[in-house]
């Protein structure tokens, strides 16, 4: 990859990601350049995609719900945000929830035999075509109701039920791929009813592609060289806190190994004493019958 000038770009190590302007910010970007975004030798593997050399992990795009496609495990939104290409919005369904097999699939076949026309909520006759009223289940309707989503990240629910077809939204969300193509795994939303607020996140999406993803990004080797050392030092407090926590862990468990000794001798110094008090009330109580002849009458 090179830039204007024919100059190779530099990608620094992931120590300088934290100088980035763009690895730890929610980076409004367009479809079409979500799909630019490319992955890059050593960091293969990891959730780290790049722009030019600029490293990106989070994205904020906003555009109209074109499609709504649940599949197993997902629901897959299709978002068009006029860039010239249109990128899929991931959000995960949460497992624990999922409805019992046999149950769902009866209740799907009662609810395919009644169609509703979204428009009105009236039936739809059984010969009238599904296109001529643009149509959908009840089993549909009733899916979107009953799934629970989470976030990609932190799995927190998050109710996505208004994100319908022909709905303006601004979405964050982290990166991924499907089959070589680029995805957004929904984090956050919100739905954008104000011409206003769209025009002013388009004018800073295009000035932050201008002016911070479309230039190199630059380090001098004292910037580079100050967040090595930085690097180091955390490394350093990782090692010694993870060094300090072994060490907490080995006094806990001596401790506990000594306390584990300590009430082991303490029952065997129990048990020695109610064996010695047991001998004597065995003694006594043989010269009470010795005492009233009960042993000499074979009882």
């Amino acid at each position: 990859m090179e830039t204007e000038k024919n100059e190779p770009l530099v990608f620094y190590p992931a120590f300088c990601f934290k100088a980035s302007p763009t690895h730890f910010t929610w980076v409004k970007i367009g479809a079409a350049d979500v799909h630019r975004l490319r992955k890059y030798g050593s960091f293969v593997g990891q959730k780290v995609f790049f722009y030019n050399n600029h490293p990106v992990r989070f994205v904020s795009l906003l555009g109209i719900i074109v499609s709504r496609t649940d599949v197993y495990g997902r629901t897959i939104l299709a978002l068009d945000d006029s860039s010239g290409a249109i990128v899929e919005v991931i959000v995960l369904h949460d497992p624990s929830t999922k409805p019992g097999v046999a149950a769902t699939r009866a209740k799907e076949e009662e609810l395919d035999q009644r169609r509703i026309n979204i428009f009105t909520g009236e039936p739809i006759a059984a010969d009238q075509t599904p296109w001529s009223a643009f149509s959908i289940t009840e089993r549909n309707l009733t899916h979107f109701s009953k799934t629970t989503h989470i976030t990609a990240t932190d799995h927190h629910v998050v109710d996505i039920s208004s994100l319908q077809p022909g709905t303006l939204v601004r979405v964050k969300g982290v990166l991924g791929t499907f089959r070589g193509n680029m995805q957004v795994h929904l984090e956050r939303f919100e739905r954008v009813g104000d011409t206003n607020a769209e025009m002013q996140f388009l004018d800073e999406r295009l000035r932050f592609l201008v002016e911070v993803l479309s230039v190199p990004w630059v380090l001098g080797d004292d910037e580079v060289e100050s967040l090595r050392r930085a690097a180091e030092r955390g490394d350093e407090r990782v090692l010694e806190e993870k060094r300090r926590a072994e060490r907490r862990a080995r006094k806990r468990i001596e401790r506990e190994e000594k306390d584990t000794r300590a009430i082991a001798k303490r029952y065997e110094r129990e048990e020695r004493a109610r064996e010695e008090q047991l001998g004597a009330l065995r003694e006594d109580g043989q010269r009470v019958m010795k005492k009233f002849g009960f042993q000499d009458r074979g009882l």
